[in-house]
């Protein structure tokens, strides 16, 4: 592939599905797109590329497209987002919707299906708790052919080896020869449906719970922002989440634009790193504080032993400069998104508005 047909390449690819290929990865190009002009009758990927630029062939275009998509996955993949699913966002949301009893989840991108399907697996493990509720799945992939395997449920031994438990494994899969295939009250679930991403979704309506993951860290930052603009605008006002990678590694801004909020990381809400060391010591310190304020005002002032290194030191002015600061920021900084998370408050979908992006 000569180098200006792989640059028409990567430009073709990012119109169509968004997908950004970096200069480097011309070897992984070649090696994807020969078997596709093979299977079309074309000897060279100079004959592929011209047929591309000629624009004479939809399907042709497509099957480029999906060749160069990466569909890994695996179930409950990284775990903790669905266990964070199952025992914060779900009861949450079954609270708040206890009038309508309708809650309605996407995946955007699907892959082979495993991930909706862990969703069910986990949502049909609430038992009673969700009885009386109506709960869509809706899961979406820019690729046909991944839709059609993950529709037909079926896996291989080394596809339910990773990550899925033995006990659901057994629970909710028949094994059919050497393959095993999810039982039918679980794929009823879900409904498939193909969609690229850069195009409108608006027709699929509002969704609760939005798992975005492991997708947009291929786009670049314009179409990033744009989708995540696009799936914030169809997700209700209140109680809502939305579950996406690390944002920071996707190159867009913290949100609310400051450190000391919740970053999305990895699917589940945690504490910026920086922000929990100093309110830790905040916290630590101020106790110091308020120990030492009550002694003075009981007991007198504080000495030191100065084999310590201070002595005679005054119990007030020992506490009373850096770990009333710290105290302070304890207070204003670290309480603000704890609390916010605690009383279910996070609206993610207002956060995402809230990116430094200029909507």
């Amino acid at each position: 592939m000569t180098p200006q047909d792989f640059d028409y390449l990567r430009k073709f690819l990012r119109d169509r599905s968004g997908l950004v290929l970096a200069v480097e990865k011309q070897y992984l190009a070649e090696s994807r797109l020969l078997p596709v002009a093979r299977r079309n009758d074309m000897s060279t990927l100079d004959e592929l590329i011209d047929r591309l630029k000629n624009r004479t062939s939809a399907p042709l275009s497509a099957e480029v497209v999906e060749a160069m998509t990466t569909n890994e996955t695996f179930f409950f993949r990284d775990k903790i987002p669905f266990d964070h699913f199952r025992d914060t966002i779900m009861p949450t949301l079954i609270a708040a919707r206890a009038r309508e009893k309708r809650i309605r989840i996407w995946c955007t991108a699907a892959s082979t299906g495993q991930e909706p399907y862990s969703l069910a697996m986990a949502i049909k493990s609430m038992g009673a708790a969700i009885a009386g509720y109506r709960i869509d799945i809706v899961a979406t992939d820019l690729s046909s052919d991944v839709l059609e395997k993950a529709k037909a449920a079926t896996y291989s031994q080394f596809e339910v080896q990773r990550g899925l438990p033995v006990q659901l494994l057994v629970k909710f899969f028949d094994q059919v020869g050497e393959t095993w295939r999810l039982a039918p009250e679980l794929r009823s679930m879900v409904q498939f449906r193909p969609l690229n991403l850069l195009n409108d979704f608006s027709v699929l309506g509002n969704f609760d719970i939005v798992f975005c993951r492991n997708v947009l860290i291929y786009f670049d930052q314009e179409n990033k922002i744009a989708v995540l603009n696009r799936i914030a605008r169809q997700m209700p006002v209140y109680a809502t989440y939305f579950l996406v990678m690390a944002l920071s590694s996707m190159g867009l801004p913290l949100l609310n634009g400051f450190i000391g909020e919740f970053l999305i990381l990895q699917g589940v809400f945690q504490v910026n790193v920086v922000w929990t060391a100093i309110a830790a010591t905040g916290l630590i310190l101020g106790a110091i504080y308020l120990l030492t304020l009550v002694q003075k005002v009981f007991w007198g002032p504080i000495t030191v032993d100065a084999n310590r290194g201070l002595t005679d030191i005054n119990g007030w002015e020992f506490a009373g400069a850096l770990p009333l600061i710290f105290f302070i920021v304890m207070l204003g900084v670290y309480p603000a998104p704890l609390l916010k998370l605690v009383n279910g408050s996070a609206n993610i979908a207002a956060e995402i508005a809230k990116l430094q992006v200029g909507r």
